[in-house]
């Protein structure tokens, strides 16, 4: 057994309860929610830095960020289909799924930039580097969506991070990338738990 801290509307803490189910072990998981904004949550215990997810093994040391979530349920459960084993793979795969997690964060930026900034301090220009981002990101994905395969961890990366835009319509991906929809809807209908674990509303 072990516990997955985090909340129900963390992109990154769905990532990791998805590659949970993947590999078969969300009998084996507790989740314990996690209030990122309250002081008094027994989160900043945890981990320090005050982020989620945390992964708490029955018997070790808490375990964060997602990344390194993801790597250590695949090293002592997986068998090389969430990320490969081969050298050359694991660091093609490992780099794909990086470019899936840049255009998440991208998206919590924006989504942060107006939650913590008085209206008066928001930043355009902050706000529009971060969409270049996404223009410049979005197509490279596209360029190589045939290499983003389920259950991969960059498949996985690419689908929370477009569920996240979904849910919080930082940008209007759908219209703008349609080759994208097909893709995400062929992922969930091969990962049924992507959509158990959409967001609340």
């Amino acid at each position: 057994m072990f516990t997955v801290v985090s909340s129900l509307t963390s992109p990154y803490g769905r990532k990791v309860r998805v590659v949970v189910d993947c590999l078969g072990l969300t009998d084996q998981m507790r989740l314990q929610h996690a209030d990122t904004l309250d002081s008094k949550d027994p989160l900043l215990q945890i981990n320090p830095l005050g982020k989620i997810p945390v992964l708490i093994p029955d018997a070790g040391e808490p375990i964060f960020d997602s990344r390194v979530i993801v790597d250590y349920l695949e090293t002592t459960y997986g068998d090389g289909q969430i990320i490969p084993r081969d050298p050359d793979k694991r660091i093609r795969e490992l780099t794909l799924a990086a470019l899936a997690e840049g255009i998440n964060d991208a998206l919590l930026l924006i989504v942060y930039e107006r939650r913590y900034r008085d209206a008066e301090h928001i930043s355009p220009r902050w706000l529009e580097h971060q969409r270049t981002k996404l223009q410049r990101s979005l197509p490279a994905v596209i360029d190589n969506l045939a290499e983003f395969k389920t259950p991969g961890i960059a498949a996985t990366s690419l689908a929370c991070a477009l569920g996240y835009a979904d849910w919080r319509k930082q940008i209007d991906w759908r219209t703008d990338y349609p080759v994208l929809v097909g893709w995400l809807d062929d992922y969930s209908a091969a990962v049924p738990c992507f959509e158990a674990t959409r967001p609340p509303e």
